[in-house]
């Protein structure tokens, strides 16, 4: 399985047993995890350059698969939010040509037709985490625990999946019948799930809005002088940043100012946007209410949720007050300042956005999705040895796909 991301492309090599299809699917072992930077989206006029990117993962699973079962091991190529933001055109002849290399280099069988290259539906990518989670915790093996919420924080995208509780009397919740609504059937059980991916909130696009929110300020005629020192609250005390992703550079005065970076990271939310079908998290998306409609299981974490707050010491289970506290001390250099870890305290100071990143990403949790501040949050990278994310939800779904079945044999 071949995760194609905004910020590089990762291949995940799955060993798995199942001798019928009348038996449950169990989980060898992940066989090969391996990463490249940058991700397909960074060629988007090389289409063959994007696809000879992924050469050295593709390399590496030729190695790891035994030669007899290499044209019996189905591969899948899943892009998800940073090929959408390329558009059509552009991301079709990366695809294309993704496609073509894979066929006439490599022995893998490409999987599910159509969609075994392809920009992956934002609805599965969210399903398919929490396929993965879940199927980690063994909670698909148990009928008395409540499945786990996930949270997934990509650079283009950010996914909420969760099952809402049963009502009193034992029925499943009622959802409206649209694209928030995702009804799972899995080994034999239905699970009625609610899901949605906010393009445009994953953490390098939240980083771009945060950005614009303070140049939105600016007034027109703004002279040279003044776009050399434009304040901002979300970068260190004191720094002077070039911020260069415009047609013209400018320069950011960093403010450390932790209140107002907050306010920074509402604006951005959108939470005054017209709410349609109530109630809403943010950006006018109808969401149940999450602290009244998820009360028992737990709540899990991954990507930059877990490459943003572990290198900084927040423990692997936490509440929100925590992460507040965190991104404070971060915030007002009061962090640095206790710092004795030479590498950790080059990476704080390599890294202006660390200020902006804990700042959305506390509020995207508090104040977007409205998780209470008592609930515990696990943030995982790892369930059991083996990757969170979307990659194994993906691969186990395709395990149910008979026409592969027939193709093994």
């Amino acid at each position: 399985m071949v995760d194609a991301g905004s910020t590089g492309s990762r291949i995940h090599v799955y060993r798995f047993h199942q001798c019928s299809d009348h038996e449950p699917v169990t989980l060898e072992d992940e066989e090969l995890f391996a990463q490249t930077i940058p991700g397909l989206s960074a060629y988007p006029d090389h289409p063959e350059k994007a696809a000879e990117s992924l050469d050295v993962l593709l390399n590496d699973a030729v190695k790891v698969v035994p030669e007899h079962l290499q044209r019996k091991t189905p591969i899948a190529v899943k892009a998800t939010a940073g090929l959408r933001l390329l558009g059509q055109e552009k991301s079709e002849n990366i695809l294309k040509a993704v496609r073509h290399r894979l066929e006439t280099k490599y022995p893998f069988p490409i999987v599910g037709g159509e969609d075994g290259v392809a920009i992956m539906d934002g609805r599965d990518e969210g399903v398919f985490a929490w396929i993965t989670v879940n199927f980690l915790l063994g909670h698909f093996d148990r009928s008395d625990t409540h499945t786990a919420a996930i949270l997934d924080l990509g650079g283009g995208s950010t996914q909420i999946v969760f099952e809402p509780d049963r009502l009193p009397d034992g029925r499943l919740p009622e959802l409206p019948d649209n694209d928030f609504k995702y009804v799972l059937k899995h080994e034999g059980r239905e699970y009625v799930l609610y899901q949605h991916s906010y393009l445009g909130y994953g953490l390098m696009e939240a980083r771009k809005r945060m950005h614009q929110q303070i140049l939105s300020h600016l007034p027109e005629d703004v002279s040279q002088e003044e776009r050399d020192e434009i304040f901002h609250a979300c970068l260190p005390q004191g720094l002077t940043w070039k911020y260069s992703k415009l047609a013209e550079p400018i320069h950011f005065k960093g403010l450390g100012a932790y209140d107002d970076c907050l306010g920074i990271a509402d604006l951005i939310l959108n939470k005054e946007k017209e709410c349609e079908l109530a109630p809403c998290s943010f950006n006018g998306i109808y969401q149940p209410r999450f602290g009244e409609s998820f009360t028992q299981g737990p709540i899990y974490v991954f990507s930059y949720f877990y490459d943003r707050t572990q290198p900084l010491g927040l423990p692997a289970s936490f509440r929100l007050p925590e992460l507040a506290a965190l991104t404070e001390s971060i915030c007002n250099g009061e962090f640095l300042e206790n710092v004795t870890d030479i590498a950790l305290r080059d990476e704080i100071l390599d890294r202006p956005e660390w200020c902006l990143d804990l700042s959305f990403i506390y509020r995207l949790l508090s104040f977007g999705y409205e998780i209470p501040h008592t609930r515990e949050i696990t943030v995982a990278k790892k369930i059991n040895g083996v990757e969170t994310g979307w990659c194994l939800g993906a691969a186990i779904a395709i395990l149910g796909d008979n026409s592969l079945k027939e193709e093994a044999h």
